[in-house]
C-alpha cells in the first residue's frame, strides 16, 4: 500500500489528547485507523463536529468540487 503524505492541523489540546490514546510504537495513521474502525462514518463526523476550523469555506468547497471533477474524468 502506498502512503500519501498529508498535513493535518489540530489544536494543541487535541494533539495532547491523541498522544494520550496513541499506543507505544503506533503511528498516527494506525491510531486514526483504530479510532474509526467499525464506527459509522456519520457517527464519526458527529463526534468530530467542532474539532475542525475552516479558514475559507468557499476556497475549500472549490477545491472539493475540482477534485471530484478530476476523478470523474
Amino acid at each position: 500500500m502506498r502512503a500519501l503524505t498529508k498535513t493535518l492541523t489540530v489544536r494543541d489540546e487535541v494533539y495532547k489528547k491523541l498522544l494520550k490514546v496513541k499506543r507505544e510504537g503506533e503511528s498516527f495513521s494506525d491510531l486514526f485507523e483504530r479510532l474509526v474502525e467499525g464506527a459509522s462514518p456519520l457517527e464519526n463526523l458527529k463526534k468530530l463536529r467542532g474539532c475542525v476550523e475552516f479558514r475559507d469555506k468557499e476556497v475549500l468547497l472549490r477545491e472539493i468540487y475540482a477534485a471530484r471533477t478530476e476523478r470523474r474524468l
